[in-house]
This record gives structure tokens, sequence and C-alpha cells, in this order.
């Protein structure tokens, strides 16, 4: 419902390489840790974006989407429903092309706003169960099967 196949397909095939990973931090239990992965093995410069900022996967943190001083294509956020508006919102504002809220991050009134401003848009999806629907194959031959 928040996300047909032809806007998935533009996201992971077409929007850009740069994804912003808005909740990813070194704890390696967290589902970001793991996306963010398979992301990079799949052709994606990932940017963590936390409010430690830390060095993820060889990538610099950031305490924020406005800190990053350079463009990003994609936000996939993994913070709660109650916080990610205002994530979609500042995504906005720095001229992202799409936004991925992940497996349980629905915010409605945030999917109009950003549809509204002209961004692709997914809600309540995961890439990493995207991307084998999709058959699309890695850019290294180190992915985990």
């Amino acid at each position: 419902m928040y996300g047909d196949p032809r806007t998935i397909r533009r996201i992971l095939t077409g929007s850009g390489e740069t994804w912003a990973v808005v909740g990813l931090s070194g704890n390696e239990r967290r589902a970001a840790h793991g996306v963010a992965e398979l992301l990079q093995h799949y052709g994606k410069r990932i940017v963590p974006v936390h409010p430690k900022a830390e060095t993820v996967h060889g990538e610099r943190g950031y305490a924020t989407l406005t800190d990053i001083p350079f463009p990003v294509d994609v936000v996939d956020v993994f913070v709660n429903s109650a916080l990610a508006g205002a994530v979609a919102d500042e995504a906005v504002a720095i001229g992202a092309k799409a936004v991925w809220f992940q497996l349980g991050v629905v915010d409605e009134a945030a999917w109009d706003r950003v549809r509204g401003a002209g961004l692709d848009m997914v809600m309540d999806r995961c890439p990493a169960i995207e991307i084998p629907r999709l058959g699309l194959r890695p850019a290294c031959a180190s992915v985990r099967s």
C-alpha cells in the first residue's frame, strides 16, 4: 500500500547511490546495521545518521541529515514512527530524491507531505526484502547468502 513496485524499483535502481541511514549506529544487533551493509554490497554509499555520529561500515557518521556536507539521494529511516515525520521533513529540506520508512515505521501525514513535495516515498518496507524480489545483482562478490 505504501510503495508500489515501480516506485520501489525506481528508488533502488535509479534514485541515486547515496543513502543516509537514519538510526544507524555501531550496534550490530540493530536492523539498520545489517541493512546498511547489504546496501553497500549492492553499490550504495551509506551515510550513518545518529546522534552519536559514529563511523559505521567505514563511513563517517553525522548527527543529523543537515550536518551531511554533500548531497543525499535517499533517506532510509530506522527511527520509530513518532520521530519519523520530522526526519521526512528534514529529508525534503536537504533536497533528497526519496524517503524510505522501514518496516513498522508508518506516518501517513509524513507520507502526504513527502509525496506533496514531489519526492518518491516507500513506507513500512525494507530494501533488504525488496532487493531480492527485484532480482538485483550485488556490486561485489562478498555478499552473504
